[in-house]
Protein backbone atom coordinates (compact mmCIF):
# COMPACT_ATOMS: atom_id res chain seq x y z
CA UNK A 1 0.00 0.00 0.00
CA UNK A 2 1.04 3.78 -0.81
CA UNK A 3 2.71 5.52 2.06
CA UNK A 4 -0.38 8.38 1.54
CA UNK A 5 -2.81 5.44 1.58
CA UNK A 6 -1.64 4.48 4.70
CA UNK A 7 -2.25 7.71 6.02
CA UNK A 8 -5.46 8.22 4.43
CA UNK A 9 -6.47 4.82 6.34
CA UNK A 10 -5.49 6.12 9.65
CA UNK A 11 -6.85 9.67 8.95
CA UNK A 12 -10.45 7.93 8.42
CA UNK A 13 -9.86 5.85 11.57
CA UNK A 14 -9.50 9.05 13.60
CA UNK A 15 -11.85 11.06 11.63
CA UNK A 16 -14.68 9.12 13.56
CA UNK A 17 -13.33 9.43 16.98
CA UNK A 18 -12.40 13.52 16.28
CA UNK A 19 -15.79 13.64 14.89
CA UNK A 20 -17.28 12.52 18.00
CA UNK A 21 -15.25 15.65 20.31
CA UNK A 22 -16.49 18.13 17.82
CA UNK A 23 -20.04 16.74 18.23
CA UNK A 24 -20.10 17.56 21.66
CA UNK A 25 -19.28 21.73 21.63
CA UNK A 26 -21.51 23.23 23.95
CA UNK A 27 -22.81 26.63 21.93
CA UNK A 28 -22.81 28.46 25.32
CA UNK A 29 -19.17 28.06 26.08
CA UNK A 30 -17.72 28.81 22.73
CA UNK A 31 -15.60 31.76 23.68
CA UNK A 32 -14.92 30.07 27.11
CA UNK A 33 -10.51 29.25 27.73
CA UNK A 34 -9.37 27.79 30.82
CA UNK A 35 -6.39 30.45 30.63
CA UNK A 36 -5.74 34.04 29.16
CA UNK A 37 -2.70 32.72 27.15
CA UNK A 38 -5.32 29.71 25.28
CA UNK A 39 -7.34 29.60 22.39
CA UNK A 40 -10.86 29.94 23.43
CA UNK A 41 -13.15 26.22 22.94
CA UNK A 42 -14.03 27.29 19.62
CA UNK A 43 -10.97 28.36 18.18
CA UNK A 44 -9.43 25.55 19.56
CA UNK A 45 -12.14 23.21 18.05
CA UNK A 46 -12.14 25.28 14.54
CA UNK A 47 -8.51 24.50 14.73
CA UNK A 48 -9.17 20.76 15.34
CA UNK A 49 -11.29 20.97 12.62
CA UNK A 50 -9.24 22.76 9.50
CA UNK A 51 -6.22 20.71 10.15
CA UNK A 52 -6.77 17.86 7.55
CA UNK A 53 -7.54 19.45 4.65
CA UNK A 54 -4.95 22.47 5.56
CA UNK A 55 -2.34 20.20 5.90
CA UNK A 56 -3.32 18.15 2.73
CA UNK A 57 -3.77 21.19 1.07
CA UNK A 58 -0.34 22.39 1.88
CA UNK A 59 1.44 18.84 1.11
CA UNK A 60 0.30 19.27 -2.71
CA UNK A 61 3.45 21.67 -3.32
CA UNK A 62 6.83 21.79 -2.41
CA UNK A 63 7.47 25.20 -0.83
CA UNK A 64 4.65 26.99 1.15
CA UNK A 65 4.72 30.44 3.04
CA UNK A 66 5.07 29.57 6.78
CA UNK A 67 2.14 30.20 8.70
CA UNK A 68 1.04 33.07 11.09
CA UNK A 69 1.62 32.28 14.11
CA UNK A 70 1.11 35.65 15.36
CA UNK A 71 -2.26 35.94 13.75
CA UNK A 72 -5.20 35.66 15.89
CA UNK A 73 -7.19 32.73 15.15
CA UNK A 74 -10.64 32.56 13.94
CA UNK A 75 -13.58 32.69 16.34
CA UNK A 76 -16.73 30.65 15.10
CA UNK A 77 -20.30 31.62 16.08
CA UNK A 78 -21.79 27.95 16.23
CA UNK A 79 -21.15 24.55 17.23
CA UNK A 80 -22.50 23.65 13.66
CA UNK A 81 -20.17 25.73 11.73
CA UNK A 82 -17.39 23.96 13.50
CA UNK A 83 -18.62 21.06 12.19
CA UNK A 84 -18.88 22.02 8.83
CA UNK A 85 -15.45 23.01 8.75
CA UNK A 86 -14.77 19.74 9.90
CA UNK A 87 -16.53 18.31 7.48
CA UNK A 88 -15.19 20.37 4.54
CA UNK A 89 -11.78 19.70 6.10
CA UNK A 90 -12.24 15.68 5.63
CA UNK A 91 -13.36 15.35 2.31
CA UNK A 92 -10.16 17.91 1.05
CA UNK A 93 -7.84 15.36 2.98
CA UNK A 94 -9.68 12.69 1.40
CA UNK A 95 -9.48 14.08 -2.12
CA UNK A 96 -5.52 15.19 -2.28
CA UNK A 97 -3.68 12.61 -0.68
CA UNK A 98 -4.19 9.72 -2.63
CA UNK A 99 -2.50 11.99 -5.27
CA UNK A 100 0.40 12.50 -3.12
CA UNK A 101 2.76 8.76 -4.57
CA UNK A 102 5.39 7.77 -2.70
CA UNK A 103 7.89 9.73 -4.91
CA UNK A 104 6.21 12.55 -3.86
CA UNK A 105 6.01 11.22 -0.20
CA UNK A 106 10.11 11.52 -0.32
CA UNK A 107 10.81 14.69 -1.80
CA UNK A 108 11.41 17.48 0.70
CA UNK A 109 8.46 20.17 1.58
CA UNK A 110 9.58 23.41 3.05
CA UNK A 111 7.49 25.84 5.07
CA UNK A 112 9.53 29.55 3.93
CA UNK A 113 9.86 32.74 5.45
CA UNK A 114 10.55 34.90 2.73
CA UNK A 115 13.15 33.27 0.65
CA UNK A 116 14.38 31.40 3.52
CA UNK A 117 12.92 27.87 4.44
CA UNK A 118 11.92 27.69 8.53
CA UNK A 119 11.23 23.89 8.28
CA UNK A 120 12.34 21.43 5.59
CA UNK A 121 10.73 17.97 6.55
CA UNK A 122 10.14 15.18 3.98
CA UNK A 123 6.91 15.54 2.50
CA UNK A 124 5.94 12.34 4.68
CA UNK A 125 7.40 13.45 7.54
CA UNK A 126 4.89 16.56 7.48
CA UNK A 127 1.71 14.81 7.05
CA UNK A 128 3.01 11.93 10.12
CA UNK A 129 3.10 15.20 11.97
CA UNK A 130 2.22 17.79 11.80
CA UNK A 131 -1.15 16.85 10.43
CA UNK A 132 -1.33 13.20 12.14
CA UNK A 133 0.10 13.94 15.46
CA UNK A 134 -0.11 17.75 15.56
CA UNK A 135 -4.08 16.81 14.94
CA UNK A 136 -4.05 14.23 17.64
CA UNK A 137 -2.25 16.73 20.33
CA UNK A 138 -4.79 19.37 19.73
CA UNK A 139 -7.84 16.63 19.84
CA UNK A 140 -6.63 15.99 23.26
CA UNK A 141 -6.84 19.66 24.25
CA UNK A 142 -10.21 19.42 22.94
CA UNK A 143 -10.65 16.62 25.83
CA UNK A 144 -9.23 18.34 28.62
CA UNK A 145 -11.46 21.98 27.56
CA UNK A 146 -14.28 19.21 27.11
CA UNK A 147 -13.87 17.99 30.84
CA UNK A 148 -13.06 21.20 32.32
CA UNK A 149 -16.81 22.07 31.24
CA UNK A 150 -18.48 18.91 32.41
CA UNK A 151 -19.04 17.89 29.03
CA UNK A 152 -19.06 14.15 28.90
CA UNK A 153 -15.65 13.40 27.28
CA UNK A 154 -16.09 10.49 24.23
CA UNK A 155 -13.47 7.84 24.08
CA UNK A 156 -11.03 7.77 22.06
CA UNK A 157 -8.95 4.32 22.26
CA UNK A 158 -10.47 3.04 25.34
CA UNK A 159 -12.94 4.09 27.72
CA UNK A 160 -13.46 7.53 29.05
CA UNK A 161 -14.69 8.37 32.73
CA UNK A 162 -18.01 9.19 30.70
CA UNK A 163 -18.46 6.40 28.23
CA UNK A 164 -16.97 3.25 26.56
CA UNK A 165 -16.13 2.92 23.12
CA UNK A 166 -18.61 0.88 21.15
CA UNK A 167 -16.26 -1.87 20.18
CA UNK A 168 -16.31 -2.63 23.92
CA UNK A 169 -20.31 -2.71 24.51
CA UNK A 170 -21.35 -6.04 24.39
Amino acid sequence: MALAQNLLAELEQEAIITRSFVERLPADKLTWKPHAKSMTLGQLALHVARIPGGIASMAQSDQVPAPDFAAPSPQPQSPDEVLAAFDNSIATARELLPKLDDAAMGRTWSAMVGDKPALSIPRAALLRTILLNHWYQHRGQLSVYLRLLDVPVPPTYGPSADEVPAFMKS
